[in-house]
């Protein structure tokens, strides 16, 4: 499962690409990835912040900064239910073409 588009993160509108999977270790749901290139969240996670809560739709989920890319864009990860809505309908894998 995957969610790019829009969020907040602290107040800011930005902008992110997640993923996650399910960890056989601990057994939770871990899901991660990044803000596209947002200066003010770029100011909050170097002036010490890293626990934030991430909103996307109706949903808000604690998270996690983590460290700014060469790009600019922000790492993100939390633990727990995926952060972005259910998709609406699950996506089915086209039928393979017989020859």
């Amino acid at each position: 499962m995957s969610y790019h588009g829009p969020a907040g993160v602290a107040g800011n509108a930005v902008q992110v690409h997640l993923s996650g999977r399910w960890e056989p270790v601990d057994g939770r749901y871990h899901w991660g990835g990044r803000i596209e290139p947002e200066p003010q969240v770029v100011r909050l996670l170097r002036s010490g912040r890293r626990d934030v809560e991430l909103r996307i739709a109706d949903r808000v989920s604690p998270a996690r900064l983590a460290e700014v890319d060469p790009w600019g864009g922000v790492r993100i990860t939390g633990v727990g239910d995926p952060p972005w809505p259910p998709a609406a309908e699950p996506v089915v894998a086209p039928e393979p073409v017989e020859e």
